[in-house]
């Protein structure tokens, strides 16, 4: 009688467990790169909202930026303006996690370069 009957049963077990452990490690990475995709995209559409309304003042700048954060499912956690500069920062609910992911983004007036330097 052979001694390893059986054995290649045990191997496709680990084969398929570490196959299956791969898989969900894989997504789990995949679907929190999404949750940070999500809180930047927030956070970058908040910004630019805010910015466009800067010269209003900054009550109704950080009331357009928590509108544009609430309807992509975020929360406003911050919004700074400095000139017509703005940061936000806002938070999404992450699906894999039990914390909220974060971003920042900052918006603003482009401004010409200076070509004094140059000549």
């Amino acid at each position: 009688m052979r001694t390893d009957t059986g054995s290649a049963t045990v191997w496709w077990v680990c084969l398929c467990l570490l196959l299956w452990s791969t898989t969900l490690a894989a997504a789990a990475v995949a679907v929190s790169r999404l949750d940070r995709d999500r809180a930047t995209a927030a956070a970058d559409l908040a910004a630019l909202a805010a910015a466009a309304r800067a010269v209003h003042g900054p009550s109704e700048a950080c009331d357009g930026a928590r509108a544009t954060a609430g309807a992509n499912d975020a929360s406003l956690v911050s919004c700074e303006l400095n000139g017509h500069t703005v940061d936000v920062t806002v938070t999404v609910p992450s699906t894999v996690l039990d914390r909220d992911v974060s971003a920042r983004a900052r918006a603003g007036p482009a401004h010409e370069a200076d070509t004094s330097e140059e000549e």
